[in-house]
């Protein structure tokens, strides 16, 4: 069997469950989904956005240049939008 996770809506739980009496699926209980059902959307992300720092594709800031950039940021977005009225 593979394994996956699956959302579906409500009404279509009567589906889910003649399935799993046939044995077409086997439904698995998982404490982290049912704790927090993005967990593993969250982990892979992560897991994403670790693997990009480490290879040096995605920049990872110190306190001073973080400030520095967010600072820049802040003057630009007030200069693209803080004159709009509304």
């Amino acid at each position: 069997m593979t394994a996956r996770m699956i959302r579906f809506d409500e009404k279509y739980a009567h589906l889910i469950d003649e399935l799993e009496k046939c044995g077409c699926i086997e439904i698995a209980k998982d404490e982290k989904l049912e704790l927090d059902p993005y967990f593993y959307e969250r982990k892979a992300s992560l897991d994403k956005t670790l693997k990009a720092v480490e290879d040096g594709s995605m920049k990872l800031y110190d306190e001073e240049e973080w400030e520095i950039e967010m600072k820049n940021l802040d003057i630009k977005l007030e200069s693209m939008y803080g004159n709009q009225k509304n």
